[in-house]
C-alpha cells in the first residue's frame, strides 16, 4: 500500500536537498511550490484575483506575479499574508490532490508531499509520516540572506511568518538534520529509506 510522506522544514533548512535525494531514490514528489507557480502563473484565475486584491504592482509586464514585491508586502503584514493565503489556498489544494492521485497511480512505496507550510496548511492530517528537515537558526539565517538577497530584517520576517521550526521538529515523525554537510544529510535519508523498504 502506498504511503503518503509529508516533507517539510523551516525556510532555508534544506528541504529541497532532501526532496531531491528522495526523488533520486525513485519516490514520486508532489512539490507544493511548483504547483503554486503553475496555479499562480500568467493568465491564471488565481493570479488575476491576487492582482485585483493587491493592485497593479502585483504583476510584471509579462503577466507573471511580481513575487519579490508581493513577498515584501505580505511578510511584514499578517493581514496581507492572510489575504494572500485565502486567495491561493483552495486552488493550490485542488491541484495538489490531483497531483497526489497521479503520483500514486503506479502504486509506489510512497508519495512524498514536499510542502513548506505542511503543518500550517493541515497537510499532516493526510500523511502516514512527516519528515522535518532542520538546521540551526544562524545557519538558516545566513542561507536565506544569501539565497534570496535579503536583509537580515527581511530574512527574519520570512522566518517568523512560519510555524517555529522547534514546533515542527516536536511534531515530526522523523527529523533530518541538514545543518552540517550534505553527506551527513544523505546518510540520514538513506537510513530512513531502508525503513520504507523493510
Amino acid at each position: 500500500m502506498t504511503q503518503i510522506i509529508g516533507l517539510t522544514g523551516g525556510i532555508a533548512t534544506g528541504k529541497s536537498t532532501v526532496s531531491a535525494m528522495l526523488a533520486a531514490a525513485g519516490l514520486p514528489i508532489v512539490d507544493a511550490d511548483k504547483i503554486a507557480w503553475q496555479v499562480e502563473g500568467p493568465g491564471q484565475p488565481t493570479t488575476a484575483k491576487l492582482a485585483a486584491h493587491f493592485g497593479p504592482k502585483t504583476l510584471l509586464a509579462d503577466g507573471s506575479l511580481n513575487r519579490k514585491w508581493l513577498g515584501q508586502q505580505v511578510f511584514h503584514d499578517a493581514d496581507k499574508l492572510a489575504a494572500l493565503t485565502k486567495i491561493t489556498r483552495m486552488p493550490i489544494q485542488q491541484a495538489m490532490f490531483t497531483a497526489i492521485v497521479a503520483a500514486g497511480a503506479n502504486r509506489p512505496a510512497a508519495v512524498v508531499l514536499d510542502v513548506p507550510l505542511l503543518y500550517e496548511g493541515g497537510w499532516d492530517h493526510i500523511c502516514d509520516q512527516v519528515i522535518v528537515v532542520a538546521a540551526p537558526e544562524p545557519v538558516v539565517l545566513t542561507r536565506l540572506m544569501a539565497r534570496n538577497g535579503l536583509s537580515e530584517a527581511d530574512a527574519r520576517a520570512r522566518m517568523m511568518s512560519q510555524l517555529p521550526l522547534a514546533e515542527k521538529v516536536q511534531r515530526a515523525d522523523v527529523v533530518i538534520d541538514n545543518g552540517e554537510n550534505v553527506d551527513k544529510t544523505r546518510t540520514a535519508v538513506l537510513k530512513w529509506l531502508k525503513t520504507m523498504i523493510n
